[in-house]
């Protein structure tokens, strides 16, 4: 197995198994705090009047099914991610709604789109995680119709985005070999180097590359706080596999790392992001 397969093999192994399990049960949580990302994507599908939608990473389907809502039954959404668990949940979503996407359990870096057959291609969050960045664009691209748009959102640097890291950095003495999150492999800060993310692109043959800041104001219910920092990244992941009262020190130490950011009944940050555009 080479080196990009066996990464992709290491992804969907993670969003298969607790992280995948952490996003389905924090889904309500992490759609509202993500709300104003999902609104960025549906206005740009709007403005572009595209008919034909892929969403990158659909997780458990907010954005698709927004997208869906959007295009009524004059076009087609379809969201694609790795992840059984967030799959499951997506589409017992779409069974409530008028407009039904399409979901697709499978890797989009390797997945056989049928060619040209999306005029939009858009992502919340989705498109960090690929073994071979080079090639899933590549594929992604075959997939585009001639002119097809790309919208992706991803993360700027860990420093810039305190609140995602203060739970790491509160954690860090309970777990000393806990790795540090590299900026070349895969992972929520896999596209925090503008120019790396230009030249993936470039060199995966998309046109008219445009890469702009967005910083983003998000809000988080404070008693939903607690679920975010026990389920979620890579503290939350951690503390699933230690005795319940060694867990319960590490949660509340952790808890404190995010008084910051309190403000009254909710927990408020700033997401430092890309927008990332491109044409096929």
């Amino acid at each position: 197995m080479n080196a990009a397969l066996q990464i992709n093999a290491q992804q969907i192994a993670h969003w298969n198994g607790c992280a995948g399990r952490g996003w389905v049960e924090a889904q309500e949580s992490l759609d509202r705090m993500f709300e104003p990302f999902e609104k960025l994507l549906v206005e740009a599908v709007a403005a572009r009047g595209a008919q034909r939608v892929l969403d990158i990473g659909c997780g458990t389907g907010s954005t698709t099914l927004a997208v869906a809502r959007l295009l009524g039954g004059s076009g087609t959404a379809v969201g694609i991610d790795i992840s059984e668990p967030m799959i499951a949940l997506a589409r017992a979503r779409a069974e409530r709604e008028a407009a039904r996407p399409r979901f697709v359990c499978a890797d989009a870096q390797t997945h056989a789109f049928e060619p040209g057959s999306f005029d939009m291609i858009v992502s919340r969050f989705g498109t960090m995680f690929f073994g071979d960045s080079v090639h899933a664009f590549e594929n992604l691209r075959r997939a585009a119709a001639s002119g097809a748009e790309l919208k992706t959102i991803t993360w700027r640097s860990p420093a810039e985005n305190g609140f995602m890291t203060a739970a790491e950095r509160a954690a860090a003495p309970f777990f000393p070999g806990m790795p540090a999150r590299r900026p070349d492999e895969p992972g929520q800060f896999a596209f925090a180097d503008r120019d790396r993310v230009h030249a993936i692109l470039e060199k995966s043959g998309w046109s008219e590359i445009d890469i702009r800041p967005l910083d983003i104001e998000c809000a988080l219910p404070l008693p939903e706080l607690m679920t975010y920092l026990s389920r979620l990244g890579p503290v939350g992941r951690m503390v699933q596999a230690l005795d319940e009262r060694t867990r319960t020190r590490v949660i509340e130490a952790v808890r404190g790392a995010f008084d910051p950011y309190v403000r009254g009944t909710q927990v408020r940050y700033t997401a430092a992001c890309w927008m990332v555009g491109a044409l096929a």
